[in-house]
């Protein structure tokens, strides 16, 4: 969805009520340390699509909890947002964290191959002692 001024503001409200309903307001144990990433509001306000993170072994745990508190936090978050329309809420897992982790993991484990000089065209360079014993 293209992103305007005000759809960013909109957008970052309504995350910032949310999380407050999350962390203030739901008391549930599968809902701790839950982040909300984002949220895509729709240009009516109709529908709210939020971005959920947390640990990876916990994402089903998590979305049932959602699931389970959906009613109660789209109560709350209408009355939060003050719309003329209650918003209806769509909960998505965010896995980006997880895949920047992976990739940070990968970039610390680099071959002592990538370390060695190249040519142009990506073949190693030849060291001065090694052509000193090929041509003798």
């Amino acid at each position: 969805m293209k992103q305007r001024a005000g759809s960013r503001r909109v957008n970052e409200v309504a995350r910032e009520k949310l999380a407050n309903i999350l962390l203030f307001e739901v008391a549930d144990p599968d809902l701790s340390l839950v982040t909300v990433t984002g949220v895509e509001v729709s240009v009516d306000k109709s529908v709210i699509r939020a971005y959920m993170s947390c640990e990876p072994e916990r994402y089903d745990r998590m979305l049932a909890a959602l699931g389970r508190a959906k009613g109660r936090i789209r109560t709350l978050l209408g009355h939060a947002l003050g719309w003329r329309v209650t918003p209806e809420l769509i909960f998505q897992v965010d896995t980006t964290t997880d895949e920047a982790e992976r990739i940070a993991l990968a970039l610390e484990d680099v071959p002592p191959t990538l370390s060695v000089e190249k040519d142009e065209n990506g073949y190693p360079l030849a060291d001065a002692a090694d052509d000193g014993k090929a041509g003798a």
